[in-house]
């Protein structure tokens, strides 16, 4: 029979989050039941909870950057074990038969990837899934990650999406030693692509607007700042960059951007603006041989892949912790950038 938890949720676009008792099912020969200890919070979040995308339903239990412990597993589990530390990102099931998940790109199903929230729920244990903003969780061990025991558990929960948004474009693009890589904006996604570009090896130049923020990227593993709102250092970037990660959020000229990437240079849009951005110089793309192009979070082996190389460097997301009765402030902190660099929610909070 299907277990009650506690969960947070938005019960409507206008209204706060609050308390919900939500559903589990009871897991089935490939399932892994978790406790969830930790869960970060993407701005993709607050989209959903006020349905500034369109298609939210509701009530909704938001929260895909899930760090928990193993309570209990199917009789046909091989992967994990009662106590092991694992994870569950932005997807908790896909068609398995398509060519993308053949491929291991679950997050490109061609008929839909389930999501671990706002999707249709098959197992039929809700009207949709609930995500992580919840005490736990029941998911196949098909989409459940290993955390490398080097990594604090915390520090881990936004590399399900924040570290795989990021890593994978680093990855497709081939970026490595040698590589000279471009990062616009410095917030969740933009703090752990300055991680990551640095420890694959690249030089690293961030974009920003905001001059204050130049100590910190560099920190974070950035050579070069490039204030964006200064004409005079976006024309000394121009041509001299081989890839760029745009993580902004928010609807922004691109062209500019653009001009900084040297022939055969590519940009990849991973931030979904609420609103689309201005239209791209067409010629600027025809006579630089640039591309322009997006990423989705990625399949669970690059992301395995992901949490290993972290593990393996030592790499976590700068966060703040806060309990689960704080969410509501939390997105209005994120709204202003009042985070350095991601909200990461203590499960435990909610148990209380």
């Amino acid at each position: 029979m299907p277990t009650t938890h506690a969960a947070y949720a938005a019960p409507a676009a206008t209204s706060p989050l609050g308390p919900l008792s939500i559903s589990r099912r009871d897991p089935g020969p490939t399932d892994v039941a978790m406790e969830i200890l930790f869960c970060g919070v993407c701005h993709s979040d607050l989209h959903f909870a006020r349905n500034e995308w369109g298609f939210t339903a509701y009530p909704c239990v938001p929260g895909h950057e899930i760090v928990g412990r193993v309570k209990a597993v199917g009789a046909k589990v091989t992967r994990f074990k009662v106590g092991q530390t694992v994870a569950v990102g932005c997807m908790v099931d896909s068609c398995r038969e398509c060519a993308a998940c053949r491929e291991g790109l679950e997050n490109y199903c061609e008929k839909g990837s389930t999501f671990t929230y706002n999707s249709p729920d098959r197992f039929g244990a809700g009207p949709h899934t609930f995500g992580g903003y919840s005490t736990a969780m029941t998911v196949d061990q098909a989409f459940v990650l290993s955390v490398p025991e080097t990594l604090d558990p915390a520090g881990a929960a936004p590399l399900l999406c924040a570290g795989i948004t990021t890593y994978s474009p680093l990855r497709h693009w081939k970026v490595g030693r040698g590589t000279r890589v471009g990062v616009v904006g410095l917030g969740g996604l933009g703090h752990m692509a300055l991680k990551l570009a640095h420890a694959m090896g690249a030089e690293v130049t961030l974009f920003t607007t905001s001059p204050g923020k130049a100590e910190d990227a560099r920190r974070l593993g950035a050579h070069n700042i490039v204030i964006s709102r200064d004409e005079a250092q976006m024309g000394k970037a121009a041509n001299s960059l081989d890839f760029i990660v745009n993580t902004v959020s928010a609807s922004h000229d691109l062209n500019p951007l653009m001009n900084c990437l040297r022939r055969d240079g590519a940009m990849c849009l991973v931030g979904a603006p609420e609103h689309p951005h201005p239209p791209i110089n067409v010629m600027g793309l025809i006579f630089q041989r640039r591309s322009l192009a997006g990423s989705l979070i990625g399949g669970i082996r690059e992301t395995q892949e992901m949490l290993d190389f972290c593990g393996k460097h030592k790499i976590v997301s700068d966060i703040e912790r806060i309990p689960m009765q704080k969410i509501n402030e939390a997105y209005e902190r994120m709204l202003r950038s009042d985070v350095r660099y991601r909200f990461v929610i203590d499960l435990a909070s909610l148990k209380s």
